[in-house]
């Protein structure tokens, strides 16, 4: 007995490592994107990953639902994307 009392306390405290959703790992690289996006922009500077971003957009658009589309084409028609 003392010994499952143990084995419950350890599983109880024992962490598994979390691995990042794919929802996360998007929503991660949209915001990374999109600062670096913002920085160009304001800068005037000529976007290197520009390839990167209609892959990532299209990824996004692929997986999101039509409201969040909406927002996305309001997004994209405030930034001229």
């Amino acid at each position: 007995p003392m010994f499952i009392a143990a084995l419950s306390a350890i599983a109880k405290l024992w962490k598994e490592p979390k691995c990042p959703s794919t929802d996360e790992w998007i929503n991660k690289m949209w915001y990374m994107h999109t600062m670096e996006y913002y920085s160009a922009m304001k800068k005037n500077e000529i976007l290197p990953f520009a390839t990167l971003w209609m892959e990532l957009e299209g990824i996004m658009l692929s997986e999101i639902g039509q409201s969040e589309k909406d927002r996305y084409h309001d997004f994209a028609h405030m930034w001229n994307l």
